[in-house]
């Protein structure tokens, strides 16, 4: 039988840099446009969802409705991408549990965190498309750090839960594919939402990835802070989240060695 190895004894913040660090090289490599397609991607997606939900499907009334759509893409892409390679973190990275006496929660850790380089990029094009439509920072502002957070950690949550999961249930990886392409539906990105009717109003009052795209909505189109129970609902699924995926990480992990 392996034997585990010792506790780690290092700097864990320059561990977490340095495996972030790795998932970027990796990632881009042999790319020619590199980190470029962080903002080719919502670009695209955003132009194609004005296109026909404008022209196709009927006039789009809403204002600004470019950047309502990436009010919405932006909050979706980080959501899919952090949770996938979080989901598949701990196989992915089999070579360096089982031989390096690594915190193994830093995994997925770092691979939400990797996907936070992209994230700032979308959010700089996020803030210069509403400097574009003449909407210019504002008090309300103020708030988004706090929301992304909250977001942030949420996802770490989910991240920690299902990449144990993983390791026991290869397909875990394929639910949170499919289950991403579902979400797509379920965000209003592409639809306010205020078309929501009210009886099924509930799926999306309770749903974290909705409640930050309505917070970023009222911030940055609305220029108002976010409303009261968005908030709260984003820091009860952070907290909620966060504390399951580490019972189920801390649960699970004695038996890593036998599966990967």
């Amino acid at each position: 039988m392996t034997t585990p190895p010792r506790k780690w004894g290092g700097d864990l913040l320059f561990l977490i840099e340095n495996l972030v660090l790795k998932d970027f090289r990796i990632r881009y490599r042999n790319m020619s446009l590199g980190i470029l397609w962080s903002l080719v991607n919502p670009l695209v997606m955003m132009g194609v969802l004005t296109f026909v939900f404008s022209h196709l499907f009927g006039h789009q009334e809403k204002e600004h409705y470019p950047l309502f759509v990436l009010c919405g893409l932006v909050p979706y892409n980080f959501f899919t991408g952090a949770l996938l390679s979080g989901t598949s973190s701990v196989v992915d990275s089999a070579h360096l549990v089982k031989r390096v006496p690594v915190p193994r929660e830093v995994v997925p850790l770092a691979a939400v965190f990797s996907n936070c380089i992209h994230l700032t990029i979308q959010l700089a094009l996020l803030f210069a498309l509403a400097l574009f439509f003449r909407l210019p920072p504002s008090k309300s502002w103020l708030w988004l750090p706090l929301i992304w957070f909250l977001y942030i950690a949420f996802i770490c949550g989910l991240a920690l839960g299902s990449s144990a999961i993983n390791v026991f249930i290869r397909d875990t990886r394929y639910v949170v594919e499919s289950f991403n392409l579902v979400l797509l539906w379920l965000v209003p990105i592409f639809y306010p939402f205020s078309m929501v009717p009210p009886k099924i109003s509930f799926v999306y009052r309770a749903n974290p990835v909705a409640a930050l795209v309505l917070a970023m909505q009222n911030i940055l189109i609305d220029r108002q802070p976010p409303a009261g129970p968005l908030v709260i609902r984003l820091a009860i699924a952070a907290a909620v989240t966060m504390g399951l995926g580490l019972a189920i990480f801390w649960r699970l992990k004695p038996r890593f060695y036998e599966h990967i």
